[in-house]
């Protein structure tokens, strides 16, 4: 008696079998699939997809992290190849991707899993039901990632070739592997050389970069910034915050102005808090500027794209709100303390939390690279704001625990 299952999802997707197959094999696709709230690590993965070709993850299970080796078989196959797991958490793992027909140029993607857990039965017993209802979670995220991508890149006219500063942090990061999973050429613009080919080199403290590689590149995109929830404000970090953007952004505008292979569009990321602290004011895009630090770094912070404008360069300064997602940043600090139950408001907690999800930021970042019509501000934004009060009820309610215990604002202000 065998104690193996079967999961299975299939979702219809806006792209022919060769379209889905390619996107799979791409560099990026393995980022694009992994929820971040599974905390999962890439430790090795080939650059191409090859008979026999490995992935090694690090998983978290329970309190412990566990190697994840898996093996792809079938590669050369246009409907579909398999990974199997060599080593790892599972007595058995052997995963189907498939990539059926389907009318009006669509096709069918099916995730096909045949899973067994060690010890037979027993295992089945006491974890079976938690496997069933982690899948389940896991490939609606997958398969919706997915789809949006396809959506996403449908709107591009060609593959392009884009360089990105901030492209290992938690935006920037996700970013690129989208790009790469679409098929685009990424550039990584950094601090600190390690002799890759698709890295271009800037010190935006000293005021270099190597304007030579960014001679013909499609698009740039520029994500760097130093982390304002990254310790106190204290007059030394609140200059790093504003020059780090200031004087990054106005950096790369002028390279860019006097290239003579110039880039079609210039995608720059600035923040809501332009806007400054309004209460419940609705706001838009043609809103005056708050005043304070984070709105006079922001006003200045899009001002120093100013020398690419007026190099005929299409310039999106997108003003985001505060990124969600269980993989880092504010939600990723939440959870913790939430799930003990020991969240709560910050200080009264009636102010204004303009949030997106970072997979909606992908989204509205890849629409600012291919479509011709988003000029100048933006807001990267859900459609309605909720009060920090609103927003800790609701994460608390989600996480089915009490949010009880507010953070004292005289506390808050002297820790930050």
């Amino acid at each position: 008696m065998t104690a193996r299952s079967m999961f299975v999802a299939r979702t219809r997707m806006a792209a022919d079998r060769s379209q889905l197959r390619a996107w799979h094999m791409s560099p990026g696709a393995l980022e694009r699939l992994l929820p971040g709230w599974n905390r999962a690590q890439i430790l090795e993965r080939p650059p191409v997809l090859v008979e026999g070709s490995q992935v090694v993850l690090s998983v978290p299970i329970g309190p412990f992290r566990v190697r994840w080796v898996a093996r792809h078989e079938g590669i050369e196959n246009p409907d579909g190849f398999r990974d199997i797991q060599q080593r790892g958490p599972f007595g058995t793992w052997i995963h189907e991707h498939r990539f059926l027909p389907a009318d009006r140029g669509e096709s069918i993607l099916e995730d096909r899993i045949v899973w067994e857990l060690p010890f037979g039965a027993l295992g089945r017993l006491a974890g079976g039901s938690r496997v069933q209802t982690q899948l389940e979670r896991m490939f609606r995220h997958r398969h919706a990632v997915l789809a949006a991508d396809l959506e996403s890149h449908r709107r591009f006219n060609r593959k392009l070739d884009i360089a990105v500063s901030g492209a290992s942090g938690l935006v920037g990061s996700t970013l690129v592997a989208a790009l790469s999973a679409g098929g685009h050429r990424v550039r990584s613009i950094v601090r600190r050389p390690s002799g890759r080919a698709d890295e271009i080199l800037w010190d935006p403290v000293a005021g270099r970069i190597d304007g030579a590689s960014l001679e013909g590149v499609d698009a740039v995109v520029n994500l760097a910034g130093e982390n304002i929830a990254g310790g106190r404000w204290t007059a030394e970090r609140k200059a790093r915050i504003r020059a780090s953007r200031v004087d990054g952004t106005a950096l790369i505008a002028r390279t860019l102005a006097g290239l003579d292979r110039r880039p079609e569009v210039l995608v720059t990321a600035s923040a809501v808090g332009y806007y400054g602290d309004r209460g419940a004011e609705k706001l838009d895009e043609t809103s005056r500027p708050g005043a304070g630090f984070l709105a006079g770094t922001c006003v200045d912070w899009e001002a120093a794209t100013a020398a690419a404008r007026t190099a005929g360069i299409r310039v999106v300064q997108l003003r985001i709100g505060i990124v969600l997602t269980p993989g880092g940043g504010v939600l990723a600090r939440s959870l913790p303390l939430f799930g003990l139950g020991l969240g709560g408001a910050l200080g009264s907690g009636a102010q204004y939390m303009s949030w997106i999800a970072r997979e909606d930021l992908i989204g509205v970042l890849l629409r600012a690279l291919a479509d011709v019509n988003l000029d100048g501000p933006v807001n990267a934004v859900a459609p309605a704001s909720v009060t920090n009060r609103e927003f800790t009820r609701v994460l608390a309610r989600v996480l089915r625990r009490p949010a009880v215990l507010p953070a004292p604002a005289p506390a808050l202000r002297l820790a930050l």
